[in-house]
């Protein structure tokens, strides 16, 4: 960001010929910035002081040549990084006892001769803050033209990263939606610097706020700023800088909007993509993948080849636009090994059976549910569709395969709405508990889980046989039903497994 101009610092104003200033004793923090040049003799002048000023005293304030080392310790800690004397208008020459205080602290000291006016010297540096200023925006208006040129190249939006990494001398990166780093410039960061920035990056966008924050990675600072809207963020720009003054802003402010129209345009690329992509779904929804096949080959490469995994993402995630970016720049990566596209509740991966690692890594990065079929071929992709989704919705993980869904059988998928009908169903037995102190509930279940034996069951409730078959009676009479109907027994075995449920 160097614009050609020095910046006003003690170091530039001793080395202004014109105003005979001298420096008192060894140079040391010569190069702090100076933001103005104040005057006074006052005893304590720390309250109407700020810090980064130089400050200019005759020392009618030290009548008695003392109380110098408390006024130096006064200056330095409120930030004051100067103290001009001058000469010849109280005393000649800087007094030994300020010069030894100043040294003490580090402040550094310097002489003002009678034929300087205090005047001069404060002049000088405002002089030079305005031929700053003057610089500073100067640099800002033809680095954005620089960034504006760049921007109508072949690939406008690298070249327009690299220009904002030229124009600030520092390192620029671009992250795209998924969080993948797509543009940086001038050279790569180092892998362990890269891979905290990018956790922090996949932060700021999984947050989906637009903002501005700045971190240190190491002994790097780095500020970034998200592209797009909030809600619908269409990546991150990083840079290895600090805090950047009002032009530096001013620059990257320009790059953030047409970097930002530019993903913009790319959006509605995406958009068209994935409607294209959504539609393919369709079709193999219909167990019929030729048009699928032949559309896909003709953009995207063949189709995973079979057999193959279908997993299917929760409705929220799908409409995450990181997450298709992701996918498609996997797709890419893979042609031909990867598939994916939208449906009404969800978005559909197809991957091989042997290469789960999209699947994985979506899980992983975005911290949403799947589920994923048994493998597959495509003439069953409705199927493995249906397994994908009852393994979302019954997984209590990330990922839940079918297969361990399928483990815990058909019982196990009855809903709400099953163990309402069960409560209704059982419930006058339970209402004869409750009232009579009896155990019908306890004495069916254990005859229909013991395949309806009277002595397995007796035995297992610790009854005599006979015991057991006036019971049943009673829950036959309760209930209304004959027992020795299969498909009786069959629904109250059910009725019992869903209240456990």
């Amino acid at each position: 960001m160097d614009a050609g101009v020095e910046t006003p610092t003690l170091r530039a104003l001793l080395a202004r010929r014109d105003l005979h200033l001298r420096l008192e004793g060894e140079p040391q923090g010569l190069d702090a910035p100076i933001r103005w040049v104040h005057s006074s003799d006052l005893a304590d002048p720390t309250p109407f002081l700020s810090e980064g000023l130089v400050l200019l005293t005759t020392g009618t304030q030290f009548p008695d040549a003392t109380g110098y080392v408390e006024y130096v310790e006064r200056l330095s800690a409120r930030g004051v990084v100067g103290l001009g004397f001058g000469t010849e208008v109280v005393r000649i020459g800087i007094p030994p006892e300020l010069s030894a205080a100043c040294a003490a602290v580090g402040l550094p000291l310097f002489e003002v001769p009678y034929r300087t006016p205090f005047i001069a010297v404060a002049r000088a540096n405002a002089e030079a803050i305005a031929a700053e200023a003057y610089a500073r925006r100067s640099w800002a208006l033809a680095a954005q033209r620089a960034i504006a040129l760049a921007a109508l190249r072949p690939d406008g939006l690298g070249a327009t990263v690299a220009e904002l990494a030229r124009q600030l001398d520092t390192w620029v990166g671009l992250f795209d939606a998924a969080g993948e780093l797509v543009r940086e410039h001038p050279a790569p960061l180092h892998p362990s610097s890269a891979d905290a920035l990018r956790a922090e990056v996949d932060g700021v966008l999984r947050r989906g706020a637009r903002a501005g924050s700045s971190l240190r990675i190491g002994p790097l600072p780095f500020t970034l700023q998200t592209l797009g809207r909030g809600g619908h963020l269409r990546g991150v720009i990083a840079i290895a800088a600090g805090d950047l003054d009002q032009e530096g802003r001013g620059v990257v402010t320009a790059v953030i909007a047409m970097a930002g129209l530019a993903l913009e345009q790319h959006q509605g690329l995406a958009k068209a993509r994935n409607a294209l992509r959504a539609g393919l779904v369709q079709s193999l929804l219909t167990d019929d993948p030729a048009l699928a096949r032949r559309v896909a080959r003709d953009l995207w490469g063949s189709l995973p080849s079979a057999p193959v995994l279908v997993a299917v993402t929760d409705a929220a995630s799908a409409r995450r636009d990181g997450l298709a970016e992701l996918l498609e720049l996997r797709a890419d990566e893979r042609r031909g090994a990867l598939f994916f596209g939208r449906t009404d509740d969800g978005l559909v991966i197809v991957a091989p059976a042997g290469d789960r690692r999209a699947i994985d890594e979506v899980a992983d990065r975005f911290g949403t549910r799947l589920g994923v079929s048994e493998p597959t071929t495509y003439d069953g992709f409705r199927g493995a569709v249906e397994q994908a989704r009852l393994a979302r919705d019954r997984g209590t993980s990330a990922v839940t395969d079918f297969a361990a869904v399928a483990r815990s059988g058909v019982l196990s998928a009855l809903s709400g709405d099953a163990r309402t009908l069960a409560r209704a169903e059982l419930g006058p037995l339970i209402a004869h508990d409750a009232a009579e102190g009896t155990q019908l509930v306890d004495t069916l279940k254990g005859w229909l889980d013991n395949d309806c034996s009277h002595e397995a069951s007796a035995r297992a409730l610790g009854v005599h046989r006979h015991t057991m078959r006036t019971r049943l009676a009673v829950v036959e009479r309760v209930l209304g039903r004959d027992l020795s109907s299969f498909a009786t027994r069959a629904e109250l075995w059910a009725a019992l497994r869903a209240l456990d449920a």
